[in-house]
């Protein structure tokens, strides 16, 4: 109404500083707080509207970091206490925020407490250990609490795949034809009637010779029923996990627009609306209105019979915070398909899937009818097994790749006395393979499994492990660099307790103490501080300079003849010329992606335009003009001879005229 006025603060308003450690070691551990550079212009205009105002409401965002927020803002605005009031709510709605109002209380301590022993930790770590990187390393380098240890389990996973030694093993599959039926069945060799695993070719040849005139016989025929449960609401973690599996999106990626969402888009008719709930949550609570209210949706959209009695539980035994429910629509009524043209297509893509997901999570199991056959022939034993969807329940709103299951058609057909005819016995040799490399989505799920870091520490360690250059990102893996393997070791070797998986989970249960007032925040930094100086004046003694060549490439330094080397600046890569200062020539790194320019034989690379928008031009622009949006083959179109350019699976002529397409062979690379 008229009786209020919004203004922003546009976050943190007051920091540590950045020239200094900002710790009063001697003092305590009291931090020293300074006004963030730009932002005095704005709190001088905050605090001229605050002394005009009866009553102030502190709105920051409803966790650790926003309770921080607001007491900064008193500090640093000198709020009158009798007058200043805080409200939280989780979802920016009409409703939730007049709701907040009447329930506006004052600012919680152990909250603010639990942040500044978190931010403190986390700045003694990185104001001593980055400097010492620093030193034995290269400027630029940095530690910390969470990231040093998501560092380690990337390393450690490498580790464990490079020590892989691949065992063999075979399989055998029965192809049977059945009376009437045009597709085989097909039955995996299960043993004689034991599970026999066949390791070597010799094995198998003998199973071979055994079976050779083989009389086959169904032997038992199995029929159940099985349940798939309904998915849980998401949390920040799920939520990365299933953007990274379904739509391809980074953590970063997914934040960034779940905070659009949050804060509001404006939709046809309706005017702005928050979408969906707060983004940095661990816990699967729906508010009981937002429940209700899904479940009158299915039963209207739906059927009654579709809507799940009782709540959603999580299997999961660990503390969470529950400060906030899960991430949900705030308005279950509004589906995708009545906003799809108020939003952009990605913001409609994480909005569907949030949707899907919630409804979902208020609808009955899916039911399967399974059937499982058991084939035997001279002692050996085949078996075929597989189910039907029966009652779609919550897969008729939501399904991901892990639910779709190919229906066998075939073992329906199977009866006790079915004849079987044998068409062929295929073979095929394979070897056992070393664990996958970390994802995005993967890491977050271990962290989160662990218990290091919180909901709103996943994307930012992450993007900091990227930007420092410790991993590499490629197609979705994550891959140790050579940089983030000196770094590791010299973690693991002089801070072995800082990256000790065990040691960062007690932090943060320590943290959750202090955010319950059960724990003082500053008897965690004086048990944390002598250790860590300690370990630091150790490293100093005792860790050798290491010294990393910059990489080489095959361009050559017009002014001096000098192979230039590849630099990393703000914006990423840049080639140098290794002469400097006597040679100061840079020119900007194009990376190849292995395709000649058709119109002059130079490579393709990419590009990204002023905006940021990745494109693929020829080395030699301007002379040589060949530039297209979408990812160029090393195929020519075969009608016209034209490029032919990466759509999704397909490849498609560059010539819209020639409307030459053809299907993408798969990339077996993992």
């Amino acid at each position: 109404g008229n009786n209020y006025q919004v203004l922003a603060s546009n976050g943190h308003v007051r920091d540590l500083p950045k020239s200094q450690m900002g710790i009063d070691i001697e003092n305590d551990f009291e931090p020293k707080y300074i006004t963030i550079r730009g932002k005095g212009d704005l709190l001088a205009s905050l605090r001229k509207e605050t002394k005009k105002a009866d009553k102030i409401y502190l709105a920051t965002d409803p966790d650790r970091e926003g309770e921080a927020i607001s007491w900064h803002l008193c500090n640093a605005l000198k709020l009158d206490p009798q007058k200043t009031s805080r409200i939280t709510f989780n979802e920016i709605t009409k409703t939730a925020v007049k709701q907040s109002l009447k329930q506006s209380r004052n600012i919680d301590m152990d909250l603010v407490d639990a942040q500044q022993a978190r931010r403190v930790l986390d700045r003694m770590m990185g104001y001593t250990i980055s400097p010492l990187l620093w030193q034995k390393v290269k400027r630029g380098l940095s530690a910390g609490r969470v990231q040093s240890v998501a560092l380690r389990i990337i390393a450690d996973r490498e580790e464990e795949i490079d020590a892989f030694i691949p065992k063999e093993y075979w399989s055998l599959d029965a192809n049977f034809q059945l009376d009437g039926m045009k597709k085989p069945l097909v039955a995996k060799f299960y043993g004689n009637p034991d599970k026999v695993e066949i390791n070597t070719k010799e094995q198998l040849d003998q199973i071979m010779a055994d079976l050779k005139g083989a009389r086959y016989k169904v032997s038992s025929i199995k029929n159940g029923e099985r349940n798939k449960k309904p998915p849980l609401p998401f949390t920040t973690s799920t939520l990365q996990q299933e953007c990274s599996k379904n739509l391809n999106f980074g953590t970063q990626k997914t934040m960034r627009i779940a905070q659009q969402l949050y804060e509001g888009v404006a939709i046809k008719g309706k005017g702005t609306i928050g979408l969906i709930t707060y983004l940095r949550t661990d816990s699967i609570r729906i508010s009981e209105e937002a429940d209700q209210a899904c479940r009158q949706y299915i039963a209207d959209h739906f059927g009654e019979e579709n809507v799940i009695e009782g709540d959603a539980v999580s299997k999961s035994k660990k503390k969470i915070q529950d400060a906030h429910e899960a991430i949900r629509p705030t308005y279950v009524d509004l589906s995708p398909s009545q906003i799809k043209d108020s939003l952009s297509r990605d913001q409609f893509r994480l909005y569907q899937l949030i949707w899907k997901r919630f409804v979902a999570s208020r609808m009955h199991s899916a039911k399967y009818e399974t059937t499982s056959v058991r084939i035997d022939g001279k002692g050996y034993r085949f078996t075929s097994s597989g189910s039907i969807l029966v009652v779609p329940g919550f897969m008729s709103v939501y399904q991901t790749e892990d639910d779709k299951e190919e229906a066998n058609s075939v073992l329906n057909k199977v009866k006790m006395d079915s004849k079987l005819k044998l068409i062929a016995l295929d073979e095929d040799q394979h070897f056992t393979q070393p664990p996958a490399h970390f994802t995005e989505a993967s890491l977050v799920k271990i962290l989160e499994e662990l218990g290091i870091g919180r909901p709103s520490t996943y994307a930012p360690t992450i993007s900091t492990l990227i930007s420092r250059r410790y991993v590499v990102k490629e197609q979705k893996n994550l891959y140790l660099s050579e940089l983030g393997d000196i770094v590791n070791q010299i973690m693991v070797s002089a801070f072995s307790s800082i990256v000790d998986v065990n040691f960062t989970a007690t932090m943060e249960a320590l943290l959750d103490s202090v955010a319950e007032g059960t724990v003082e925040w500053k008897s965690v930094i004086r048990n944390f501080y002598p250790d860590l100086e300690i370990a630091v004046n150790q490293a100093e003694e005792k860790l050798e300079k290491i010294n990393i060549e910059d990489e080489v490439t095959d361009v050559v330094c017009e002014l001096c003849g000098k192979n230039m080397v590849i630099k990393y600046g703000p914006h990423g890569k840049f080639l140098a010329c290794p002469g400097f200062p006597d040679c100061r020539n840079t020119k900007p790194y194009y990376e190849k992606i292995g395709v000649k320019c058709p119109k002059c034989g130079g490579e393709i690379v990419i590009k990204k335009t002023q905006k940021g928008r990745r494109y693929y031009g020829c080395e030699n622009n301007p002379e040589c003009d060949v530039m297209t949006w979408q990812r160029p083959s090393n195929e020519k179109c075969p009608e016209c001879g034209g490029m032919l350019l990466e759509k999704g699976n397909k490849l498609v002529c560059e010539h819209n005229e020639c409307g030459y397409i053809k299907q993408k062979e798969k990339n077996n690379e993992n």
